[in-house]
């Protein structure tokens, strides 16, 4: 059933589940006519959008995000909060069965009123997030959600893009499988505003203590986000809920210090600025390959560059500069 953008939009404001969800499609839709749709539906939503907290979660596969997630999101429900949770699947774009991979992991907090959890194809996109989770995050936002944790399938390019578009980025570490010094490589630390070391018990909690030491050590080498913050390096269980309240205290005091500081809405507009940057490439293209001339030339230009003709770079700057002279 097709429904149309006022009923999605009072479906999204009175937190209709089954609403949100069709809403979430039809932004992630390619197709022109759900474009269309998508674009009046977001702009009917956006005066209720922005009130939430935006929470990236990354970690190298097996550091427990999933059941962070769980168990943190319940701690906010039970807090008073309302949760969504957008976890990015990686495999869904090939394999349409595994989506609902983080769901079955999330059975608890599915169960909850006060949650909403909606598994996203990445479909290739670079840094393990979906390029319509910003789009989607506005839609639970206009719904009413407190809390929006977004997990990342945790590859490569993750921390930088998930920080674009967040309030909190939050680093999951484990400890083991001799890799102690990959948690303080810089690139990583420099987006982080808070650290966990998750999976932490009575047999590694020396060891656990240690590498707290040294990404403390690492982390004042590095030039903070935040005036005035200190990033935190917690330890605990989220599996044991150990450690969790701590985690959540200290997201809020980091956000109040942002907000008293201005730094808030300052972060906010440029991560809305990214948005528009990364759209204008989207709709160049889009009209790009409508015109079958520049499309020919698009093919053209890249094939050289594919063939090493000549520098990638250089075949772009021919391509673009051709493109404006039409």
């Amino acid at each position: 059933m097709k429904f149309s953008t006022e009923e999605l939009v009072e479906g999204i404001r009175l937190g209709n589940k089954r609403l949100i969800a069709k809403a979430i499609t039809l932004v992630e839709s390619k197709k022109s006519e759900h474009r269309l749709q998508a674009e009046e539906l977001l702009k009917k939503i956006m005066p209720f959008t922005g009130n939430s907290i935006r929470i990236g979660i990354t970690g190298v596969p097996g550091a427990g995000k999933s059941t962070f997630i769980e168990n943190f999101g319940r701690l906010a429900i039970a807090n008073g909060k309302k949760v969504a949770v957008l976890a990015i699947d990686p495999s869904s774009a090939i394999h349409k069965g595994s989506i609902l991979g983080d769901k079955t992991r999330m059975e608890e907090l599915a169960k909850e009123e006060n949650a909403f959890i909606r598994p996203s194809p990445s479909s290739g996109f670079l840094g393990g997030v979906a390029n319509t989770t910003f789009e989607t995050m506005m839609i639970c936002e206009a719904a009413g959600y407190d809390y929006i944790l977004i997990e990342t399938v945790g590859v490569g390019q993750s921390e930088v893009l998930v920080a674009d578009i967040t309030d909190v980025f939050l680093f999951l570490k484990i400890i083991g499988g001799g890799d102690e010094l990959q948690g303080i490589k810089r690139g990583i630390m420099e987006m982080v505003d808070v650290v966990f070391i998750n999976k932490v018990d009575q047999d590694n909690l020396q060891k656990a203590k240690n590498t707290k030491l040294e990404l403390k050590r690492a982390l004042d080498f590095i030039p903070p986000k935040e005036k005035n913050w200190k990033i935190p390096v917690l330890l605990g269980s989220a599996l044991n809920n150990e450690g969790l309240i701590e985690v959540f205290e200290k997201i809020n005091e980091f956000i109040n210090l942002k907000k008293k500081s201005g730094r808030f809405e300052e972060v906010r507009i440029h991560q809305a600025e990214k948005r528009f940057e990364y759209w204008v490439q989207e709709y160049i293209l889009a009209m790009m390959k409508r015109d079958n001339s520049v499309e020919d030339a698009y093919l053209e230009h890249k094939k050289n560059a594919s063939a090493m003709v000549s520098n990638p770079s250089t075949e772009a700057k021919l391509f673009v500069e051709k493109l404006f002279k039409n």
